[in-house]
Parts: structure tokens; sequence; C-alpha cells
């Protein structure tokens, strides 16, 4: 496959600012309000620091989870408990139904008018959870991409089964560096994507990604990092308590109601439904799923420790350390707004 002349000159001319997808970055106003992103893997207790930060700043949170959207969907989310939830206002919680597809796109767009709202209230919002492409696309935006062009990616398919694996990843670092850095080289759909999208937009997709960055605001991001052993023992905990509080009859209610719909994918539905279909045993289920939790938490550190600029915390939120570590950077950043 040739490569357009365009693309070849961008990475070879030097103009690097194409070549590597590098974009402006909108800086904020000091006069702007505070946003606290809270970020780590599952289990890293983000929900009770949130709620501790909430009352301690006058804060409302706003959930950042793609399962917690949904309603009915309690047992296997770890969502905060309606006690919680009544301490503090939450937004971003059960807002549609779990056969309505809920995308990246429509959760920026909802959390973006919260946060607007929750600072005209002259309260802090706190934006708490894991899902990484939720938060991506809360403080950089998400660009239309364009239409899948089938003939395009099946001579990809096929000259990558001729070339040999690797072949696509050293063609996407020669069209787009960032986003090769991004993806991994076994990826093939995203790959193939990556490719599609520098041909049809006439342009790295990395300079794509961020056409609308959250503005207005300053974001202060926190991430919780615990010992990584002592993370997976509360997620095997926590993994088995979701199974004895009744994951699987929850996940027969559900299937009854709406079917096999793609949210019942989830991490501990998925396993839930195994037992219902027979293929695992409720012993086996919940050893999956205290593997698949352990795997997640995993990606998720992976794709968090990519985000710029985040405060590490190498502690659970609950524990009273890095809670007050956490209030003295909130406060250092309400105080340092106040001096300016």
């Amino acid at each position: 496959m040739d490569i357009p002349a365009w693309l070849v000159a961008a990475v070879t001319t030097g103009d690097r600012e194409q070549a590597s997808g590098i974009r402006e970055q909108v800086s904020a106003k000091s006069s702007d309000p505070l946003v606290v992103l809270l970020l780590g893997p599952t289990g890293s207790g983000k929900t009770a620091l949130s709620l501790a930060l909430a009352e301690r700043f006058g804060g409302e949170i706003v959930s950042c989870d793609s399962v917690a959207v949904y309603r009915g969907m309690d047992t296997g989310t770890a969502k905060p408990s309606s006690e919680e939830q009544a301490r503090v206002p939450h937004h971003l919680i059960d807002v549609t139904d779990p056969d309505q597809p809920f995308t990246a796109g429509a959760y920026s767009r909802a959390a973006r008018a919260a946060l607007n709202e929750i600072a005209g209230r002259g309260h802090l919002p706190i934006v708490t959870g894991g899902t990484g492409l939720y938060l991506r696309a809360l403080t950089e935006g998400l660009f239309a991409g364009p239409e899948r062009h089938e003939p395009l990616r099946e001579r990809l398919r096929l000259r990558a089964q001729k070339r040999g694996s690797g072949w696509l990843h050293r063609v996407l670092a020669r069209l787009d560096p960032p986003s090769a850095a991004r993806i991994h080289a076994n990826d093939t759909p995203k790959l193939i994507r990556a490719i599609e999208v520098c041909f049809a937009s006439r342009a790295p997709m990395s300079q794509m990604l961020a056409r609308d960055p959250l503005t207005g605001f300053r974001l202060l991001q926190i991430g919780l990092n615990p010992p990584r052993e002592q993370l997976y023992h509360r997620l095997n905990e926590r993994c088995a308590a979701m199974f004895a509080a009744g994951l699987v009859d929850e996940t027969r209610r559900l299937l009854g109601r709406y079917g096999r719909v793609k949210a019942l994918d989830s991490l501990g539905y998925r396993q839930a439904l195994s037992v219902i279909d027979g293929t695992l045993t409720l012993d086996e289920a919940i050893a999956a799923g205290q593997q698949g939790h352990r795997n997640y938490a995993k990606r998720q550190l992976t794709w968090f420790r990519r985000e710029a600029e985040v405060r590490w915390i190498e502690a659970f939120g609950d524990q009273p350390h890095a809670r007050d570590a956490v209030f003295a950077l909130v406060d250092g950043s309400i105080v340092g707004q106040a001096n300016r």
C-alpha cells in the first residue's frame, strides 16, 4: 500500500507539529473555577475520598463510570449507596436504562453541563471514577471520526497478513507517531482505524482527537495508586461480596427485562451470566470475576499513567493520611486562586 505524499512529507520534511500530532493546549485562567478530578483503579477508595472532599469543601460529585450510568445495575457496579448519595449531591448515576447505549460523547455533554451547574451554585465539582475514555472525553473532547472505508480496511488486513505482525504498527508509526505510541502493536482493529482516519482526514488521528477541550475550569487531577497486593486483596474480597449480595439474581432480573444487552457484558455481570447459562459454577465465576477485576485495575493504571499532571497518592482513598494529603492539595489550589 502506498503512503500518500502529503503524509510522507509530514514525517520526513521536518513538519514535526503535524507528524507528531502535537496540539495547542488551552490554558486555564487563574480566575476559573476549580474542578477536582479524582481518578484511579477500581477498589482504590475513590468513593470514600470523594465523599470526604465534598463534605469538607462544599462539593458535588460527578460520577465517571460507564456502568454506573445504568439504572438497575447496582450490585456489580460498586455505586455509592443510597445513604452515601444522600450525604452529598451526585450526578451521572442511574441516568438511563441498560438497553439504551450511552456513549463517551453523551457522557461528556452531560458531565460538562453538570460541571457548569455545580460551579454556578458556587460548589466544588468533584469528578470521580475509573472509566478513562469518559474522563478523556470530558477533558479533551472527542472528534467526529470519518466513516468506515471497508475497501481500505480489507486492503490493510490482507497486506498485514502478507507482511506479518507488526506491519500495521510500522505504517502507523510513520503516519502518526503519537497514535502508534498509544496503540499496542497487536491491536489490529485500532491500528486499522487509526490508519483509516489518517487517510480519510488527511491528517494524523492524534491531531483530530481533541478538538473540543474543556475550557472555563482549572483542573486538579489526583490519582490513587495503593500498594498493588493490598489492592488485589480488596478486589478479591469485593468481588466475592458482590456475588454474596445477589449479583446473579440481579443479572437474571436484568436479563429477563432487557435481554442480552451490551451492558451485561460488563465485568461481574458477564461472569454472573455464565452462572445463569451453566457454563461456570458459582465458585468458578467468582474466581473469574476476581481475576477480571485485577486485570481491569492494571489496565486502568496503565491508562491513567498517560494523563499529564496527575498528583499521585500512594495509598487508598479511605486512609486518613491520603485524605489529609488530598485536602492539602485542594486547599492549596483554592488558596492559590484567592491570592491571584
